[in-house]
Parts: C-alpha cells; structure tokens; sequence
C-alpha cells in the first residue's frame, strides 16, 4: 500500500504577498485561493509541490454550437476560454507551465488534460521548457454528443500529457496498484471512463468538469499518500474531492467566484464524508475508490430483494471559521438537532452549513 509522507509544514506558506485563502483547512492541509493563477503561483513557495493536475482553457468558444442532452447550445463556456490566436495562446500555456515548473519538486510531476484545440500547445511548451514527457493518455468517452455538422468524426476522446519537471526527474509511478486496478494486467493508455454522474453534479454544473473516477486514478497512480496536489485551474474542484478521498494535501486556485462557491460546496461535502468516514465508521477512505472505467462495472448487480436492517438520520455542523465538522448528532429532525447542538459546548461557535446524512444498510 502507498506510503505516508508526514509533515509538520502546512502544505503552502501564508506569505504577506499572497491573499487570504478563500478556504482554508489546516486539519487536512487543503488550501483554496480565488485569483489569477498567473499572479498567485510565482507567489507560492518553489519546489513544494509532488503533483500538478491542470485542466487550462481549451480555446473552444468560438460562437459556434454542439449538442448536449440532446439539445442545440452554444459552444461558448466564457471570456476565459475564447481564443487570442495561436501565438498568444501558446504563450499562456508557456507562461503557466513555466509558474508549475517552478513550484514542483524535483522528482515532482503533472497532468494536463485538453482537446486538440490546445493540447499540441501544451505538448511543445513542455519540450520547450525540458520537461520530460512521460505518457499521452487517450481518456474515451463511451456517450459522446453527436456531430451536428456531419463534416468530422465524433469527438469521444481528450488528451492528458503526464510529464516529470525535468530530464532527470526519478518520477512516481505506483505500477503494482494499477495493475491490481486493471485485474492483473498492464494498464493500457487508453481509459474508456464514463463522464461525471449525476451525483456530481448536485451542487451545481461546470462546463468542462471532469469525473471523479478519472482523478482518482491520476492521484492513485502518481502520488503518494501526503503529498501536496495543485490544481491552478481549480473549476469544479474535482481535484480537491480526489484529494481528500485519497489523504493527500491539496492547494488549488481558481479566478471565478462562482466556480470556487462551486468548488468549496463540493470540498466541504467531502469533508463530512471524510468525517464519517474517520470518526463515525471505522473505514478506510481508499476503500471508497471506485473504478468506473469500461472494466470497472460489476457482473451482476444487487439483489432487488433486500431488508433495511439498520436506519440513521444524522447531522454535521460545519463552522464558519475552522470550515469543518464541528459536531456531528444523530437526530429525528433538524430541529431536534439544532437543540442538541446549542445544548452542547460547541454552541458559541458559528455555524457555516448543516449537512444532512441518510444511512440505511440492506440484509439481501
């Protein structure tokens, strides 16, 4: 099993020239900035990252149109992923791998994911800067949107460049566990994972968000427990939930206010899934990973028959400073666990959201 890396630093250093945190959770050393990347990072401390996921502007809103849901809508996604040119684009993608160069360790790593329109950019601006190209991963999407056009071929597929920082890097490669992900075989550069399910989605939609499946098996298969993960273009924050599902440290930043409420919804979600998880059930998080690429699906599926052995209706309070459990009361209605949460010594502090739980176990 992967190893632990402990440490006594926080994950990134609170220097005057960098902003407050948007979110900060010292506990689990998760850390989230709103601003532009290319301003926060050459900020942030060099060679203190193990791993980079990046998922940058594609250049695809160009007026034109797709399908989705079966619906006719515009391409566009906003100002942010509009094209300036071939050249100035390029310079982006140098500009920001460059700042990711810099903050990674020497054996350090990343991952970028794009589409033809900007992952050829990417693929160059690493060569330029030396960094040493690792794999390209063909991620297949089983359910692509039609062509509308009927002049190309279905797009089912993205492209993610994993590279080392440098020629010399001793890069981390957890072979043994994706060959046990991938039933005893070699896993092959090509994933077919299905995009985000529905549960992803619940609070609330971002254009170009990618499935927690897909992180998790980049965080499984290059990092260790422990280790610090950036995302400089936070989105969603799907990185941020992989990461706390899978013990490692993160730092992410995003321009966008509401992409980052997005994000830090779904971060704070997680977190009282890792409470549970942690203090409720003796469970180990790596435990709840799920593989749901083509191979990962079950034979059969669970018996329909089944009896509820065992109900719990439970209530997390999450506080407004520290932005984690707080107290955690198995109750008959919200109310009742507003009541027992004044009763308790925890009252005087205040309180960020509730988050509700519903566990019922089956007998099949």
């Amino acid at each position: 099993m992967s190893r632990v890396r402990q440490t006594e630093e926080p994950a990134v250093a609170h220097e005057t020239n960098l902003p407050a945190p948007a979110f900060r959770d010292p506990k689990r050393d998760i850390t989230i900035y709103q601003g532009d990347s290319l301003e926060l990072l050459p900020a942030l401390p060099a060679e203190s990252v193990d791993l980079i996921f990046a998922d940058p502007p594609y250049f695809l809103s160009n007026d034109g149109i797709t399908c989705h849901a079966g619906r006719m809508v515009s391409v566009n996604k906003g100002d942010w992923d509009r094209s300036q040119g071939p050249a100035a684009n390029h310079e982006f993608n140098r500009t920001w791998l460059a700042a990711c160069q810099r903050l990674l360790k020497p054996n350090g790593a990343l991952w970028v994911s794009g589409t033809a329109h900007v992952i050829h950019s990417v693929g160059f601006a690493m060569q330029q800067l030396g960094m040493k190209l690792l794999n390209d991963i063909t991620w297949v999407k089983p359910n692509p949107p039609p062509n509308l056009s009927c002049r190309y071929f279905t797009h089912a597929t993205e492209t993610l460049i994993w590279a080392a920082k440098t020629r010399k890097s001793r890069h981390t490669f957890n072979y043994q566990l994706m060959k046990e992900i991938n039933r005893g075989r070699q896993m092959k550069s090509v994933w077919e994972i299905p995009p985000p399910e529905p549960w992803e989605k619940r609070f609330g939609k971002h254009p170009t968000q990618k499935p927690l499946a897909l992180l998790e098996r980049i965080l499984l298969a290059s990092s260790h427990e422990g280790d610090l993960v950036l995302d400089p273009f936070l989105g969603s924050g799907t990185t941020v939930v992989a990461a706390l599902r899978l013990n490692r440290r993160f730092c992410g930043v995003d321009l966008s206010a509401d992409f980052l409420l997005l994000a830090m919804s779904r971060t704070m979600a997680a977190l009282c899934v890792v409470h549970m998880a942690v203090v409720s059930f003796p469970l180990d998080l790596r435990g709840l990973f799920m593989d749901r690429s083509r191979h990962g699906f079950p034979k059969r599926p669970m018996p329909i028959r089944a009896k509820v052995v065992h109900h719990e209706t439970k209530y997390f309070f999450v506080g407004a400073e520290l932005r984690e459990v707080i107290f955690a009361v198995e109750a008959a209605s919200l109310e009742a666990a507003w009541e027992l949460f004044r009763a308790s010594p925890k009252s005087a502090e205040r309180v960020l959201s509730v988050v509700k739980t519903e566990t019922e176990i089956y007998l099949a």
